[in-house]
C-alpha cells in the first residue's frame, strides 16, 4: 500500500537516521532523563533484559503519548521510532521528529514505506521502538495486536522485547492535554526470539500469528505488574 503521508515530505528514501550531531541528541536524551525522573518519578525494572547491541524491536503498550519518553529510560542506545503521521501536520515538528529518529506511519492500513524504513533501521543493528497496539488504546486489557513487530522480526531475525508501562494513563490519558506528575513504573520482559526460517528462508504465516499472541500475552502480564507497582508507589505502600 502506498505511503499517504500529512505534509509533502519530498524525496523520501527508505533509509533513516537522525539528523542531530551526536552532541546534541545526547543532550535531548538527557533531559528527557531528566523529566522522567524528576516530574515521573519513573522506575525501571528488568532494564538488564534489553540488548546492549544488535537489531532489537521494544514493544511497549501504549496508553498515554508520553509513553515514547518514557520507554526510552530501558536503554542508554539511541532509538528509532515509527510515530503516527498526523504528527507531520506541522512540518517544522515533523522536521524535528525526523531529526532525532523518527518517520512516520499511516496507520489505517499496511504502509509499505514505513516497514521498508524499519526494516533498514533493524537490518543496521539498530534499536526501534514500535507500539503493537499501533495507536493509544484505554483500558487494562492488551487486545488484538497487529503483526507489524512479528513480521519485522520474521524478515530480520531482531528479537521483540516486550515492555509493561504502569502509570502513563492517569498520567495523560488518550484526550487529555495536560501531564500529571504521576508516578509511573516500567517493567521490561525476556526478548522473545524471532520465529525460525524454513530451508528455503521464509518464515510460516502460522509463526508469526503465534509469535504475536505471545507477545500479547507477555504485555497483558507485564502491564498487570507494571500497573499494580505503579499503584503501590503513588500510594506509599
Amino acid at each position: 500500500m502506498a505511503v499517504k503521508p500529512i505534509h509533502d515530505p519530498g524525496p523520501w528514501t527508505r533509509q533513516v537516521g537522525p539528523g542531530l550531531p551526536a552532541f546534541a541528541y545526547r543532550s535531548l536524551r538527557g533531559l528527557a532523563h531528566a523529566v522522567n525522573r524528576a516530574y515521573f518519578r519513573v522506575t525501571v525494572e528488568g532494564e538488564e533484559l534489553v540488548p546492549d547491541s544488535g537489531p532489537v524491536i521494544l514493544s511497549p503498550v501504549h496508553r498515554s503519548n508520553i509513553d515514547f519518553l518514557v520507554v526510552s529510560e530501558v536503554t542508554r542506545r539511541m532509538i528509532f521510532y515509527m510515530a503516527k503521521d498526523s504528527l507531520w501536520k506541522a512540518p517544522r515538528f515533523g522536521r524535528f521528529l525526523e531529526s532525532i529518529g523518527a518517520f512516520p506511519v499511516h496507520r489505517e492500513g499496511a504502509d509499505r514505506l514505513a516497514l521498508d524504513r524499519a526494516q533498514d533501521v533493524l537490518e543496521r543493528g539498530e534499536m526501534l521502538i514500535m507500539f503493537p497496539e499501533c495507536t493509544r488504546r484505554e483500558g487494562p486489557v492488551v487486545e488484538e495486536l497487529h503483526e507489524g513487530a512479528a513480521f519485522l522480526a520474521a524478515r530480520t531475525g531482531a528479537p521483540i522485547v516486550p515492555i509493561g508501562i504502569g502509570g502513563t494513563a492517569a498520567a495523560m490519558p488518550k484526550g487529555s492535554k495536560f501531564v500529571r506528575p504521576v508516578k509511573v513504573h516500567v517493567i521490561v520482559g525476556t526478548p522473545l526470539a524471532a520465529p525460525e526460517r524454513s530451508a528455503k528462508g521464509r518464515v510460516p504465516r502460522h509463526q508469526v500469528h503465534a509469535l504475536t499472541e505471545q507477545l500479547r500475552a507477555e504485555l497483558q502480564r507485564l502491564y498487570d505488574l507494571a500497573q499494580d507497582e505503579a499503584a503501590r508507589a503513588a500510594s506509599g505502600r
